[in-house]
């Protein structure tokens, strides 16, 4: 594994149910269970399966043409099972729409293979989330 292969984010406390994630690059992004104008956990995650996907298409589609509407709309139901909380029923739904002539053509005719191809080989985001990698947590003396 390559350093380029390798992913990393920090995570610190800001205050009670509210925290501050950092990248390598130094971007951060606040959010939290109890931020009253951010993301909370959940609502990160879903964003990450939709911005995986949306990454990958719009690269696949603008080469044709621009869009004149791109979005995406992410839903999932939160449900408790026997252990805990999931999502369950995860659906992306993609509202894109492309200029008139040949090209926005191309686009359209390019859209469905390109959403089917981020979901079965480069949106990392949700095949991670499919394949049921294992997460792991680690304790230390903070140092």
């Amino acid at each position: 594994m390559s350093d380029s292969d390798h992913r990393h984010v920090t995570l610190e406390r800001v205050e009670t149910g509210v925290y501050r994630a950092t990248n390598p690059a130094g971007v951060e992004l606040t959010f939290g269970s109890l931020t009253e104008d951010g993301f909370s956990p959940v609502e990160l995650l879903l964003a990450a399966i939709g911005g995986c996907t949306a990454v990958d298409v719009d690269l696949m589609t603008s080469r044709r043409a621009t869009p004149e509407r791109f979005e995406v709309e992410i839903d999932a139901e939160k449900v408790e099972v026997e252990g805990g909380n999931l999502l369950r029923d995860i659906e992306m739904i993609f509202r894109v729409r492309f200029p008139d002539g040949a090209d926005g053509d191309k686009a359209r005719d390019r859209l469905p293979r390109a959403v089917q191809h981020s979901h079965d080989r480069t949106c990392t985001v949700s095949r991670t989330i499919e394949a049921g990698t294992p997460v792991t947590a680690r304790i230390t003396d903070g140092d």
